[in-house]
């Protein structure tokens, strides 16, 4: 008796409450990270037919417009996609066709400077040999060193 009471006392209200945990929490859960705007948007149509179909009440045009709307949204969103998926294509292209010819104009300039050999120039700005200089200007060696006096004077 005691085995009884402890089974549908104890074990059997555990193994519901385990078994309710399981299906709405973790399983929902599960479900609600598998779900998408799109499989929302898409099911809302659904809805409105069941509705529909339950009850004896008419259904007014416009709800039944949204509904065809809704499902004529996908169609729109793939035509999007393709469109943007088509520009990003030329985009692409465009780069490639820059980076070849930035790539071209670079060995180009690489030749250009290999032509020139700029790294085996000699400088002009150095004498061949050293020259001597005078000690005094011409003025004073033409006449005499008078500078020199009148300098003094």
């Amino acid at each position: 008796m005691k085995q009884w009471w402890r089974r549908w006392t104890y074990e059997v209200p555990l193994a519901i409450g385990d078994a309710l945990w399981d299906v709405l929490v973790v399983q929902l859960a599960a479900l609600l990270d598998r779900l998408t705007v799109r499989k929302v948007i898409a099911f809302i149509p659904v809805v409105i037919l069941v509705l529909a179909y339950y009850h004896s009440i008419p259904i007014p045009p416009e709800l039944m417009l949204v509904g065809d709307f809704l499902a004529y949204i996908d169609i729109f969103s793939a035509l999007f996609l393709l469109g943007v998926l088509s520009r990003v294509t030329t985009i692409l292209f465009v780069v490639r066709q820059a980076a070849a010819r930035i790539a071209l104009l670079a060995c180009s300039v690489v030749a250009h400077v290999r032509r020139l050999d700029v790294r085996h120039r000699r400088q002009r700005s150095v004498p061949t040999r050293p020259r001597r200089k005078p000690d005094q200007s011409g003025d004073d060696r033409a006449y005499g060193g008078v500078w020199d006096q009148v300098a003094v004077a």
